[in-house]
């Protein structure tokens, strides 16, 4: 399992990517298969991110992060369901 550092910079450079996609492989498993999803209050510049890979899914959660434009981002407003469809119960790197 790819340590929470290396989560964090395949974070940043997935970050600073959109909102275009970034290519990176899994720091894990090396797939190219990378996904982040914010959630946050509507209008509220900052939120929680979900940063995963969808082939073995492993990843990390950020809270009050900024949030870049044009990112996916899902309203707290929304009901539980709609707001995480999509986003794995994946595996937290510690």
């Amino acid at each position: 399992m790819a340590t929470f550092d290396e989560w964090l910079h395949a974070y940043d450079v997935v970050y600073h990517a959109l909102p275009a996609a970034s290519g990176l492989a899994c720091p894990n498993c090396g797939h190219r298969t990378l996904r982040l999803v914010f959630t946050a209050p509507p209008g509220a510049g900052h939120g929680y991110a979900s940063f995963w890979c969808d082939t073995c899914l492993e990843g990390i959660a950020l809270s009050r992060t900024p949030i870049p434009g044009g990112a996916d981002v899902r309203s707290t407003d929304e009901p539980v369901e709609e707001r995480n469809r999509g986003i794995p119960d994946y595996r937290l790197a510690t």
